[in-house]
């Protein structure tokens, strides 16, 4: 795909560089793939299969993680190069309109939800231990916010065809939608639609919107750190009265 020029609509390759969020998003991608690419052993295999998605590890060990950890890892060079453009293309002006928090907080909420729609509907429809990996489920999410916000901008799909923004994301979320019927599919078309699901949720409804989970770890840590310095203060309090009062009395 490339980019239209029409000169109503601001382009998405505009001036001023990578956005901080994009840029450490690009960076982390490609050195994991990398590291990914050139590492052998079986221990380093074994390391990127414990961060795969795999429905039933997550459900029956509790490997959490893996719910954000499988958008850095992609099968090969195509598919990295793909998620990683369209990151960059769609993903650029969003960060530049909402924020770097914003935008990152999206990023991961498309993706994170991306990544549970695949270990429920796998368990409920599929096979629990096939292994979901890639970032495809934050980037539909982008996509269908760009769709939201600039749904009449022009660009060439696959470098050829003019079209609108809102109606190339018809056609992908048309045909994620087709191929999710298809078992052998060896694309995770639950996770593209799961992302698209997660960024209208996260468009439409306030509350949703307004959550920040950074925000609210960073606030659990300081009100532990309070807890603790409290716990510490009134233990060093018992002591030192008691010690005073021995002396006074």
């Amino acid at each position: 795909m490339a980019l239209g020029t029409r000169s109503y609509t601001r382009g998405y390759l505009s001036s001023g560089g990578l956005p901080p969020g994009i840029r450490a998003l690009l960076i982390a991608n490609v050195a994991i793939f990398l590291l990914q690419s050139f590492s052998r052993g079986a221990g380093v295999a074994e390391l990127f299969g414990y961060l795969q998605l795999m429905p039933a590890a997550v459900v029956k060990f509790l490997f959490i993680w893996q719910l954000g950890t499988y958008l850095f890892l992609h099968g090969n060079l195509f598919h990295i190069l793909f998620n990683m453009l369209a990151l960059w293309w769609f993903g650029s002006e969003l960060e530049r309109l909402w924020g770097t928090r914003k935008f990152l907080r999206f990023y991961f909420f498309c993706g994170v939800g991306a990544g549970i729609c695949v270990v429920v509907l796998n368990y409920l429809f599929g096979d629990p231990t096939v292994r979901t990996i890639g970032s495809s489920g934050a980037i539909y999410g982008i996509l269908l916010a760009s769709a939201f916000l600039w749904p009449d901008r022009e660009m060439l799909f696959y470098f050829l065809f003019p079209i609108k923004t809102k109606y190339f994301v018809m056609i992908i979320g048309a045909i994620a939608f087709y191929h999710s019927f298809n078992p052998s599919s060896p694309v995770s078309e639950i996770a593209h639609l799961g992302g698209m699901a997660f960024a209208f949720l996260f468009l439409k409804i306030p509350k949703v919107r307004g959550f920040d989970p950074f925000g609210t770890l960073k606030y659990s840590y300081q009100q532990w750190r309070i807890a603790r310095a409290k716990r510490r203060f009134q233990v060093y309090m018992r002591k030192h009265g008691s010690d005073r009062d021995k002396t006074i009395h």
